[in-house]
């Protein structure tokens, strides 16, 4: 009777360290080549706040890569992130590269929109057409600004 609880405790401890270790490929992208190989493009943004290595880099809401490196280049004052994006995945010249908010609480990502252009983005090109982080703290202290300044004409008997 003893061997057979043994023998149960062993499958029940195999079997969670298999879960365990389906996680963690899960949450590090899958195997290293399984799903094909990547290429590295750049954009230079203005605020990179809330990216940085690792961020994930999405098209249409799908994670298709990550963010490599970022770093400041000192002759023009931008941050400049190094996105990895799958082989399989061909972008227009003129596609954008927005850093989005995952709502109010969550982090940030780089969302890429593709354009119509004819010509593809090869390995290391830039992305031009780029929109940095916007700080929605900025925005709700615009809002309550402009609210502020409404009060006050409608106080004095402006229209």
């Amino acid at each position: 009777m003893a061997e057979a609880a043994e023998r149960v405790e062993l499958v029940v401890g195999a079997f969670v360290l298999a879960v365990a270790a389906g996680f963690l490929v899960w949450a590090t992208g899958g195997p290293g080549g399984a799903a094909g190989g990547s290429y590295s493009l750049r954009a230079a943004f203005p605020n990179v706040d809330g990216v940085e290595k690792g961020t994930e880099v999405r098209l249409a809401g799908v994670r298709v890569g990550r963010v490599s490196d970022v770093r400041l280049n000192p002759q023009t004052y931008y941050a400049e992130a190094e996105l990895q994006v799958p082989d399989t995945i061909a972008l227009p010249t003129d596609s954008a590269a927005l850093i989005q908010s995952d709502g109010l609480l969550g982090g940030s990502y780089i969302e890429l929109r593709p354009g119509g252009a004819a010509d593809m983005l090869r390995p290391g090109d830039e992305i031009e057409d780029v929109q940095g982080s916007v700080s929605l703290l900025a925005l709700m202290m615009k809002f309550l600004d402009s609210q502020g300044g409404k009060g006050d004409a409608a106080d004095k008997g402006a229209p």
